[in-house]
């Protein structure tokens, strides 16, 4: 297995990781292999804040995850959000979250990133064992708010 970041070129490999995230989460609607476009991705993968890494096995990706470089304002650092993180069914229990964990671990010390974190959801048992394995965890509440149209005066 290999582990590696993915970068300019990577297009099909990330149609191919939006692919694996619909199997995962089965949601085809959101993950969909034909969106966004080609030039969308590319602007995408060129950005040193947007994070994708993924595992490949006999030249298919059976995991990766998207996490996002966030500045911080308060201090001169950066926080890494762990976003989406899947592996192939058949693929589990191999170790290859830990190892697509431990790579984003080692982006966030190479650019001085302060923490990576992370959200599970409750009843998602194996993401909430293999994160309170790998960190501390902190309950918080997470709120979703929608985006406001400006009214015109």
């Amino acid at each position: 297995m290999k582990v590696r970041r993915l970068g300019l070129g990577d297009i099909e490999a990330a149609r191919d990781l939006n692919a694996l995230y619909a199997d995962a989460f089965e949601d085809h609607d959101t993950y969909r292999r034909d969106r966004p476009d080609d030039d969308w991705l590319a602007r995408q993968l060129a950005k040193d804040a947007i994070i994708i890494v993924v595992a490949e096995a006999d030249g298919r990706i059976v995991g990766g995850l998207t996490a996002y470089d966030l500045p911080k304002l308060e201090a001169s650092r950066s926080e890494i959000y762990l976003y989406d993180l899947a592996v192939d069914a058949a693929h589990r229990r191999h170790g290859i979250a830990t190892a697509l964990i431990a790579e984003l671990q080692h982006i966030a010390s190479d650019t001085g990133a302060w923490a990576v974190f992370v959200q599970a959801d409750y009843g998602d048992d194996p993401a909430v064992a293999l994160y309170t394995r790998l960190g501390v965890r902190e309950d918080v509440m997470h709120f979703d708010l929608p985006p406001l149209p400006r009214t015109k005066d």
